[in-house]
C-alpha cells in the first residue's frame, strides 16, 4: 500500500511541469469530469490540432489520480464493507425462503390469471373490433349523407334549380370535402365541383343571353302597349272635355239636363282616376305589362352566389347599354313616318324595364346609370326628331310624329323621367307644322273654290243638313226646316267650314300636350292667318276671276255673309278646344277676318247690277227735255229699272241676308240718282224745262216709292236709308222745282235741305234750265211783259255761283 501512496504523490511531480498550456488542458479536462460535462470539445480539439496522445495521457493521469482516492475511500470504509457483506449473507436464508414463497404465489396467480387474460384478450379484441366498426359506420353515414347531397345537387342540376345545386355544392365543399375518408370521393369531388360551377355560370349565362334577345321584342311590345294606354287615357280626357262642352251648350236648357251632363261626367273622372292610379301603381311590373325579370334575377342571384356579382353588374350594363344605341339607329330604307312609332315605342320600353329593374332588382343597375342612359337616349332622339322635321314637308306627317312624341312623354314622365328636352324640340318646329298647314289648307281650299257652280245647295236628309249646316253653327233658326232643303250657299262653304275647322282642331292637336297650358294666342293668330291670308286672298281671287254675272255675284256675296257666321263658330270653336271661357276670348276679338272678300263680292254684286241698270238708264236719252206737260207715269227708264229692281229683290231676298240686300240696293239706287244727274250734267242735254224736271221729279218719287215697300223686309229706318240713296237727284229736283232757288246759297238752308249738291254742277245744271217764255220768238211778245221770280231768282243763284267758281 505504500508504494502505491509514494506511486501517486510522484505521479504529479512527474509531468510536465513546465508545460503551463498542457496543465492548462488537464485542468480543464478534469473540471470537465468531474462536472459530468461532454467532452465532445475537448476530443475535437485534439483530433483538430493533431495531439489525441495528449488528450489521452492526460485522461490516464486523471483515471489515475482518481484510482488512489477510490482506494483511499475503501479504506476508509473497510469495516463497513465488511459489515454489510456479513448482513447480506445472514438475509440470504430470508430471501431463498422468500423466493420460494414468490415462486408459489406466481404459480398460484399464473393459474388464476390465466384465463382473466385470455378473457381479457378476447375483451381487448372485441374492442378494438367495436371501436373499427363505429368508426366504420360513422364514415359510411358520413358518405351516406355526402352521397345525398351529392344526389339532391344532381336532382337540382337537372331541374333547373341552380341556385340549390350551387347550396348543395358549398355545403359539400365547407361540411365533408375534408372529412371524406375516400380519397378516391375526394378526388372526384375536388375535380366535379368546379365543373359544377362552370357548368351553372354557363347554362345562367345562356339564359341570360336568351332573355337579353327576347326582351327586346318584349321592350317594343311593352312600349307600344304603355303607349297605347297612354292614348286611350287622353282620348278618355278629350271625350269628358266634349261632354263638359255639351254641358256648357246645354246650360240654356232645362237645370235637370244640365245635372245629368255633369253626373256623368264624374262618372267619367273616377274611371279614369283608377286606370290611372292602376299605370301609376304597376306600369313597371311584370304582371299588368307582361314582362317576366324572372331569368335576370335569377342569372344575377347565382352571380352573386358565385361571389361574380360586379362582374355580372358590368356585363349587365354593357350589354343593355348596346342595345340601346343599337335601337338608336333610324333605317334608311324606311320612311320615319312608317318607322316611327316601332322606334320610340322601343325606347319607351327599354327604359320602362329599366325602372323596373330600378325598383326591383337589388342594386342590380344605379339610379346614376339609369339617368345617363336617359340622358343618352333624350339627347339622340331630338337628334333625330331634329333632322326628320327639316325633312317633312307635310303637316300631317309632322303631327303624327308629334302626337306620338307627346305620348311616348306621357308615358315615360309616369316613371319619373324627363321629358323636357323632347317637347321643347316640339315647340320649336312649331312655326313650320302651322305654315305646312297653311299650304295644304290653301290648297284645298282652291280646289274646293274652284270646284263651285255657284248655285244654292240643296239638301235632301236631315242629317246633310246637320253635317253642312248644324255642325258650323250656320242656322238663324233653331227650327229644323222641311226636307229637300235649299240652302242660301253654295257647297263652297261648308267644303270651307270643313277645311278650316280642321285647321283648327288640327292646331289644337299640334300645340296640345306640348308643354304649354295656355296656347290659345297661338291657335287665333293662325287662325287669323287662315282666314285673312289664306281663305280671303283665295276668295278675292275667285271674285276677280271667276264671277261673271248677276246670279254668281248674288251667290257669293250670300256666301260671304254665311261665312261671316262661320266665322264666329271659328272663334269659338278654337276657344273650346283651348279649354278657354268664351267670355275670356271675346276680349280679344277682332274684326270679320274675310272683310277684304265680303267688300269685294259686294262691291262685285253692286257693279254688276250697275251694269244691268246702266242698260235701263240709256233710255233715259229718250226723255222729252222740253216737254209741253209733264209726264205722269214716269218715263220710260224708270218703268225699266223699277222692273228691274222689284225682280231683283224677290229673287236676292231668297238668298241674300238682310243687311247686305239693303247695302246692295242702297248702292244701285245712289247709282241710279248720280245717273240722272249725271244725264241733266251731260252734253247730251243742251236744255230742259220745268215740265221735264217734273217729269223727273216723279220718277225720283217711284223709285222713293220702291224704297218705302221695302219696309216689309226691311226696318223703317233701314227704309229710310234706301232713300237717302237717292238724295243727290231728289235736293237737285226740289233746287229746281223751288220758287226761291236763290235760297241755295243760304248756308242754313243748303246745309238742311241741299247737303248733297255740288255748286258747280248746280250752276251748270241751272243754266240748261229754260222757262216756257224762252221758247222761240217768245221774246218778241213778251218784250214789255213782267220777268217770272223764280227765273229772276235762279239766275241771281247762277250769277253767285259764277262768282264763286
Amino acid at each position: 500500500m505504500l508504494p502505491s501512496k509514494a506511486r501517486r504523490k510522484v505521479a504529479p511531480a512527474n509531468g510536465d511541469a513546465d508545460n503551463s498550456a498542457d496543465k492548462q488542458d488537464l485542468l480543464l479536462l478534469s473540471s470537465a469530469v468531474c462536472n459530468g460535462e461532454d467532452l465532445g470539445p475537448f476530443v475535437r480539439k485534439a483530433f483538430a490540432s493533431g495531439k489525441p496522445e495528449t488528450l489521452l495521457h492526460n485522461l490516464r493521469h486523471f483515471a489515475r489520480s482518481k484510482e488512489s482516492e477510490i482506494e483511499e475511500v475503501c479504506k476508509a470504509h473497510y469495516q463497513d464493507f465488511i459489515l454489510a457483506v456479513d448482513d447480506l449473507r445472514s438475509l440470504l436464508s430470508d430471501v431463498d425462503s422468500l423466493k420460494s414463497a414468490l415462486s408459489d404465489s406466481n404459480s398460484k396467480l399464473q393459474s388464476v390469471a390465466r384465463p382473466l387474460l385470455t378473457s381479457l384478450d378476447s375483451y381487448l379484441e372485441a374492442q378494438t373490433g367495436s371501436n373499427n366498426v363505429n368508426l366504420a359506420l360513422s364514415l359510411i353515414f358520413s358518405c351516406i349523407k355526402l352521397l345525398e347531397l351529392c344526389s339532391r345537387c344532381n336532382f337540382h342540376l337537372s331541374g333547373g334549380n341552380f341556385y340549390m345545386a350551387l347550396k348543395c355544392v358549398d355545403s359539400i365543399e365547407t361540411d365533408f370535402l375534408d372529412k371524406t375518408p375516400s380519397s378516391t370521393l375526394k378526388r372526384m369531388l375536388e375535380k366535379k365541383i368546379p365543373e359544377i360551377r362552370s357548368h351553372i355560370e354557363r347554362k345562367v349565362s345562356k339564359e341570360f343571353g336568351d332573355w337579353l334577345v327576347e326582351i327586346r321584342v318584349t321592350c317594343r311590345n311593352l312600349g307600344q302597349l304603355a303607349i297605347g294606354q297612354a292614348s286611350a287615357a287622353r282620348q278618355r280626357e278629350e271625350d269628358l272635355r266634349i261632354k263638359q262642352r255639351q254641358a256648357e251648350e246645354q246650360s240654356r236648357l232645362s237645370l235637370r239636363d244640365c245635372v245629368y251632363a255633369l253626373q256623368e261626367e264624374e262618372e267619367d273622372d273616377g274611371l279614369t282616376g283608377v286606370i290611372g292610379d292602376d299605370g301609376n301603381s304597376n306600369g313597371g311590373g311584370s304582371g299588368l305589362l307582361g314582362f317576366d325579370l324572372t331569368p335576370l334575377y335569377r342569372a344575377y342571384h347565382i352571380h352573386q352566389t358565385l361571389g361574380l356579382e360586379d362582374r355580372f353588374k358590368q356585363y349587365y350594363f354593357e350589354n343593355r347599354k348596346l342595345q340601346l344605341t343599337s335601337d338608336f339607329q333610324v333605317s334608311s330604307m324606311t320612311p320615319f313616318l312608317e318607322s316611327h312609332q316601332t322606334f320610340f315605342a322601343q325606347i319607351a320600353g327599354f327604359f320602362i324595364v329599366e325602372d323596373q329593374i330600378l325598383r326591383t332588382g337589388g342594386r342590380l343597375i344605379s339610379r346614376m346609370e339609369v339617368e345617363n342612359l336617359w340622358e343618352t337616349a333624350v339627347s339622340k332622339m331630338c337628334s333625330v326628331l331634329e333632322d326628320q322635321f327639316s325633312r317633312m314637308q307635310t303637316a300631317n306627317h309632322l303631327l303624327l310624329i308629334k302626337d306620338y312624341v307627346s305620348l311616348l312623354g306621357v308615358t315615360l314622365r309616369r316613371y319619373g323621367y324627363p321629358v323636357d328636352s323632347l317637347l321643347d324640340v316640339l315647340s320649336k318646329h312649331r312655326d313650320k307644322y302651322h305654315e305646312l298647314l297653311l299650304s295644304d289648307c290653301r290648297r284645298q281650299i282652291a280646289e274646293a273654290l274652284s270646284a263651285d257652280k255657284f248655285e244654292q245647295m240643296l239638301m235632301k236628309k236631315e242629317y246633310e243638313y246637320s253635317m253642312n249646316v248644324l255642325s258650323f253653327q250656320l242656322q238663324t233658326s233653331d227650327i229644323v226646316p222641311a226636307f229637300p232643303y235649299v240652302a242660301p250657299f253654295s257647297s263652297t262653304v261648308p267644303d270651307c267650314c270643313r277645311i278650316v275647322r280642321s285647321f283648327i282642331e288640327d292646331s289644337v292637336s299640334f300645340m296640345s300636350y306640348g308643354g304649354q297650358l295656355e296656347f290659345f294666342d297661338v291657335i287665333k293668330k293662325y287662325l287669323d292667318r287662315l282666314l285673312s291670308e289664306v281663305l280671303d286672298e283665295a276668295l278675292l281671287k275667285l271674285i276677280n276671276t271667276s264671277v261673271h254675272g248677276v246670279s254668281q255675284a248674288m251667290q257669293v256675296a250670300a256666301n260671304m255673309a254665311v261665312l261671316e257666321r262661320a266665322c264666329d263658330f271659328f272663334f269659338r270653336h278654337s276657344a273650346q278646344l283651348s279649354g278657354i271661357p268664351l267670355r275670356m276670348a271675346e276680349r280679344g276679338r277682332q274684326r270679320f277676318p274675310l272683310n277684304n272678300a265680303r267688300d269685294a263680292a259686294e262691291e262685285m254684286l253692286s257693279g254688276l247690277l250697275k251694269q244691268k241698270v246702266d242698260g235701263f238708264m240709256m233710255l233715259i236719252e229718250n226723255v222729252n227735255w222740253m216737254a209741253d206737260e209733264p209726264t205722269q207715269g214716269g218715263n220710260e227708264y224708270v218703268n225699266e229699272v223699277m222692273i228691274y229692281l222689284e225682280t231683283l229683290v224677290s229673287t236676292a231676298q231668297q238668298i241674300l241676308p238682310t243687311p247686305v240686300l239693303k247695302r246692295v240696293l242702297q248702292e244701285v239706287l245712289s247709282h241710279i240718282s248720280e245717273m240722272v244727274v249725271g244725264a241733266l250734267l251731260g252734253d247730251s242735254v243742251k236744255r230742259f224745262n220745268v215740265n221735264a224736271i217734273m217729269g223727273i221729279d216723279v220718277d225720283i218719287r217711284l223709285l222713293e216709292s220702291f224704297a218705302d215697300n221695302q219696309a216689309s223686309l226691311f226696318s223703317e229706318g233701314d227704309a229710310n236709308q234706301l232713300k237717302t240713296a237717292l238724295a243727290e237727284a231728289r235736293q237737285l229736283v226740289n233746287l229746281l222745282l223751288s220758287n226761291h232757288p236763290e235760297n241755295f246759297l243760304n248756308p242754313v238752308i243748303r246745309e238742311r235741305s241741299y247737303n248733297m249738291l255740288d255748286h258747280r254742277k248746280v250752276m251748270t245744271i241751272s243754266e240748261k234750265l229754260r222757262d216756257p217764255s224762252d221758247r222761240l220768238f217768245g221774246t218778241f211778245g213778251s218784250r214789255g211783259a213782267r220777268q217770272n221770280p223764280k227765273k229772276k231768282s235762279l239766275d241771281a243763284l247762277i250769277k253767285k255761283l259764277r262768282d264763286v267758281s
